[in-house]
């Protein structure tokens, strides 16, 4: 069965992160997802779509501890912490421990189209939650990433998780498919 569009979406970018992107394992496709990324932010600015960049947080001490040079958003991304909302989380799923579900209630949104890294983990699993919560969910094919395993090629994580979650979780769109719709 297919996932509903959402009316009236935010963006929701998530870990786009200096430790991650600029990390000693480089990220599938890094530049193409960036590119992306910063494309959907600039169509999500001209609809006046509310834009969501959050930051995995980890304990004191840890290379991506909150106020750490890792842990910063990654300079490249076109996020303005001024007008977007910037907010941190500390589990895979963007909704545990935060506000974001209410802040996209209090926006008006009905979905959000997810991008960002990596992809087993907190996209995946954002995904899920934002469908558990109601939430009408995009996954952007070409805008998600993440390293290679021992076991599997970022590409094929890639694929695979563009496959399984859409249709009961997401509709997967790539970055040219997707419009948001002018406030």
């Amino acid at each position: 069965m297919p996932h509903p569009l959402p009316q009236r979406p935010a963006l929701l970018i998530i870990d786009m992160q200096v430790g991650l992107y600029h990390g000693p394992e480089r990220p599938h496709a890094r530049e193409i997802v960036l590119g992306n990324i910063n494309q959907l932010i600039a169509q999500a600015r001209l609809a006046q779509a509310p834009i969501f960049a959050v930051r995995h947080t980890g304990p004191d001490g840890s290379p991506i501890a909150a106020g750490s040079p890792y842990w910063q958003l990654t300079p490249e991304l076109a996020v303005d912490p001024a007008r977007d909302i910037v907010f941190d989380k500390t589990r895979p799923s963007c909704f545990a421990g935060t506000a974001l579900a209410a802040q996209l209630a209090e926006a008006g949104c009905d979905g959000v189209v997810v991008v960002g890294m990596k992809t087993q983990f907190c996209i995946d699993t954002t995904c899920r939650a934002a469908s558990e919560l109601g939430l009408a969910v995009v996954l952007v094919a070409d805008a998600h990433t993440c390293m290679d395993t021992p076991q599997l090629k970022a590409e094929d994580i890639i694929a695979h998780h563009n496959v399984t979650l859409a249709g009961p979780f997401a509709n997967v769109l790539t970055t040219a498919q997707v419009r948001f719709v002018h406030a």
